[in-house]
């Protein structure tokens, strides 16, 4: 490709307002441009560095028995709906309808189009295991697209989705994907590291993220130096600490003047922090209602609002109002379960409570409550809460005696110092992007769209699926921040959008000039890409493009090179500069390239 003729050109200063390195360095290096928020189009060095991802992720998921086929972007709502998401899912599905009238999406993903299609093919336990993978356009609707390519609205993923008869089969194919997504992500040139993770929208039993470690990232990784241990924050255990063994003393409440903060609460008594009972109040959407959900963490530790989510099956929460909390009996600063119901019976209206309730009528009351209380509580005797009265608490609360709970469950937040859950040591947190995420579906939506099979046996039973996907110019995005310097881009040789790039310094004698075109020909016909730049520009301006662009190797074609014999080449990421005869050129070159 001559440059002179490539569609796009460099830029001296990326757009204000461009945070990340990669979005920069790909906009002023003519990759991409940004249309709309989370809305980018690849030129043709961005497309070329793609395609040759997605050959990359083609030969690792046919080496796996993957098929390749395409899937539609356009959804009726039938499908969404009849797997319970349309209804779950918020403003980031887009919807629309069509000319008759009837509901559409935009794909985000394509659990339920899979399982319609495995539901029309799959008839018998003979035609299991299959997985079947596509590249293709997605949109969510994010409301804070960033960073460039690594957040955006409408992307390339590649997805794809297993068909087994048993969770033996399901976890067999799970682990050649998670074999497969280290090949992928090695041969693109990107370190990962694979972490436990939230199903999140997917559902399913278990999943996986591979995380790019930069400081860009918005994810929260819980790592062990030690062990090897690693998860996402959403979902990290830590080994807690268990409670002074000691007998349970009477409660008293005890007069705790301007102490609504934990940390004011432990001084003013005296106590440290894990021998108070921390309160955490939020609405949550379950089954399509706001339930109150009373929360109680002990006070060294903080609520972790993704297990919270889970624990009580909820699709969305926000933080209780002052209103709502009063409403239930609790006050701000001084709240906590015990006898929260009780009080909540002289609060007229609160969450549609009768107010003709009798004392100790508490069970109606609370069932529009859900106390959850993190596991370690039970095991921490003595703690001092809130008394539900302003400039009070109450001393030696505890579980069982004091108040119960409907749920309790691990809704603690790992963090940095704390006990690995797998040996001990100390945990650290690192910041990372997601570039791939594996999922282990079950028969969520198999069962929900009828897609059976009929086993050994002759006995009807649902397909058992996994989701695997990878967003193809998030990788890209994250390649150029894994892989750059101060001048530009500098690009693995796997996904490079050319292999070299050529640069003619043409004198004023012809020579170097027609030395240029034959190396150029040369080179394309020894199987080299080269990004031939022919241009009327001074050498400043063309060493500062190449070095912009990023490509493998630079040669350049000058008087002086040919003087000393040969063409100057010099790798990307190098400084040293050689002689190299033209005869020897092609294969230098491919030399350089496997190297």
């Amino acid at each position: 490709m001559r440059l002179s003729k490539m569609f796009g050109t460099t830029l001296r200063d990326a757009p204000a307002g461009t945070e990340a390195v990669s979005a920069q360095l790909l906009l002023r290096a003519g990759y991409i441009r940004q249309l709309g928020a989370g809305l980018y189009s690849y030129l043709p060095l961005a497309k070329r560095a793609i395609t040759k991802i997605e050959n990359i992720i083609r030969e690792e998921m046919n080496a796996i028995d993957g098929q390749e086929i395409t899937m539609p972007v356009v959804h009726p709502a039938e499908i969404w709906q009849q797997s319970g998401r349309w209804h779950t899912i918020d403003a980031e599905m887009a919807r629309f309808k069509d000319r008759k009238d009837r509901d559409m999406v935009l794909a985000m993903t394509h659990e339920e189009v899979v399982a319609t299609l495995a539901a029309s093919e799959i008839k018998s336990y003979r035609q299991l295991p299959q997985m079947v993978y596509h590249l293709q356009t997605k949109f969510r609707d994010d409301p804070r697209p960033r960073a460039g390519l690594i957040r955006v609205r409408e992307f390339t993923m590649k997805d794809s989705y297993s068909l087994d008869v048993d969770q033996a089969g399901l976890d067999a194919q799970y682990q050649a994907h998670y074999a497969a997504y280290f090949r992928i992500f090695a041969r693109c040139g990107l370190p990962v590291i694979a972490v436990g993770s939230d199903v999140g929208m997917m559902g399913g039993s278990g999943a996986h993220e591979y995380m790019f470690l930069t400081e860009i990232g918005e994810d929260t990784l819980v790592l062990c130096d030690a062990c090897g241990y690693a998860a996402n924050k959403q979902v990290a255990a830590f080994a807690k600490s268990i409670g002074q063994s000691e007998e349970a003393k009477p409660m008293e409440k005890v007069s705790t003047p301007g102490t609504k903060t934990i940390e004011s609460l432990a001084q003013f008594l005296g106590v440290p922090s894990s021998q108070t009972a921390k309160a955490f109040m939020v609405m949550a959407t379950i089954d399509g209602a706001e339930r109150f959900v009373f929360a109680v963490i002990r006070g060294d530790m903080d609520v972790n609002e993704t297990k919270l989510a889970n624990a009580v099956k909820a699709t969305a929460m926000r933080p209780a109002t002052e209103a709502e909390i009063r409403a239930v009996g609790a006050v701000p600063g001084y709240a906590s379960p015990v006898n929260v119901a009780l009080r909540a019976l002289a609060a007229p209206g609160a969450l549609t409570v009768a107010t003709d309730l009798a004392p100790g009528a508490v069970e109606p009351l609370r069932a529009l409550m859900i106390v959850v209380v993190d596991d370690a509580i039970p095991t921490s005797p003595n703690l001092a809460a809130g008394a539900n009265e302003e400039g009070y608490h109450l001393i030696n609360t505890n579980y069982g005696r004091d108040y119960t709970a409907q749920i309790v469950a691990d809704i603690a937040s790992a963090g940095d110092g704390c006990a690995c859950v797998q040996c001990g040591a100390p945990l650290c947190t690192s910041r990372g992007v997601e570039v791939g995420n594996i999922f282990k579906l079950g028969t969520k939506y198999s069962a929900a769209m009828g897609a059976t099979f009929l086993d050994a046996d002759g006995q009807s039973k649902p397909v058992v699926m996994g989701s695997y996907g990878i967003g193809v110019g998030r990788l890209l995005a994250c390649v150029a921040e894994a892989h750059h310097d101060e001048a530009g881009l500098m690009w693995p040789a796997a996904i490079a959008p050319f292999h070299a790039h050529l640069v003619v310094l043409p004198g004023k004698d012809g020579a170097a000039q027609a030395m240029a075109e034959r190396v150029y020909a040369d080179l394309q016909g020894a199987g080299v890409d080269v990004l031939f730049d022919d241009r009327a520009e001074s050498p400043g301006v063309k060493f500062a493009d190449a070095d912009l662009i990023g490509l493998p190797v630079r040669l350049t074609v000058s008087g002086r090179a040919l003087a000393q014999g040969g063409v100057e080449v010099k790798r990307r990421n190098s400084a040293e500069k050689i002689i190299v005869p033209e005869a020897e050129l092609a294969a230098w070159v491919k030399s350089a390239l496997k190297a």
